[in-house]
């Protein structure tokens, strides 16, 4: 994949702030998806005793969601946690992962916020207008924002509102399970994005595309549902 340079990544907090608050306008929240045939998961370790962390791209074919490609990269981390920036800290890493690809997806799923975020520009928007590539946040945990308890069927949502403006769902997955975070990244509107979270939904609260990401991120063997021949692991 093709990764576009919109800024450094050497800047201060205040210049990252304000990247967020430009690059947020060009966000695209019209959905651009129509037919999706490889749809990718990304997530990231946490640094180890070593200092390294792990990032991980897993493509699947959709929708039989086999795995078609995994590449992992593996670096330091250039900056701590900073509530806010978490994409400044890990997307350089997460980006290497994607460099590496063959397979250019068309919907990318993010362990990471969209829209949902106090400039309406995390990790999921971030990640969508380097790569140019359609993208979803789908966090396992609420940024900012307030929602009422979904029922507890899988499929129920309730909006997550910020400011009087909705900036996403809360979205139950499974059956009886706490409920995961959905928001626009770039080029899906709502609706879309949480039908195709659904859709890669197999029996577990995460998505496929990101459970099998954050597996292989953890340093674990994936195994999806589909078997499938080839498993490329760089």
């Amino acid at each position: 994949m093709k990764v576009q340079q919109l800024h450094s990544w050497q800047i201060t907090i205040a210049e990252a702030q304000q990247i967020q608050r430009e690059l947020a306008s060009q966000v695209s929240q019209r959905n651009e998806v129509t037919n999706a045939r490889f749809i990718a998961g990304l997530d990231i370790s946490a640094p180890n005793s070593t200092g390294l962390a792990r990032a991980a791209t897993v493509v699947l074919s959709y929708p039989k969601l086999e795995i078609a490609e995994v590449k992992i990269a593996e670096d330091k981390l250039n900056l701590p946690y900073i509530p806010g920036l978490l994409s400044f800290r890990e997307a350089p890493l997460v980006l290497a992962a994607c460099q590496k690809l063959s397979t250019n997806p068309d919907l990318i799923l993010v362990d990471g916020q969209g829209i949902a975020h106090p400039r309406r520009f995390g990790l999921a928007s971030h990640l969508g207008l380097l790569l140019d590539t359609p993208t979803i946040g789908c966090a396992k945990s609420r940024l900012c924002g307030r929602h009422e308890p979904p029922t507890v069927e899988a499929g129920a949502y309730a909006e997550l509102v910020d400011n009087d403006e909705i900036i996403g769902v809360a979205l139950r997955t499974k059956d009886d399970v706490n409920p995961v975070y959905v928001s626009i990244g770039h080029k899906i509107d709502l609706p879309a994005a949480i039908r195709w979270v659904l859709a890669c939904c197999r029996g577990y609260r995460l998505p496929e595309p990101c459970r099998l990401a954050h597996l292989a991120a953890g340093g674990s063997s994936i195994t999806p549902h589909h078997s499938c021949q080839q498993r490329l692991f760089t």
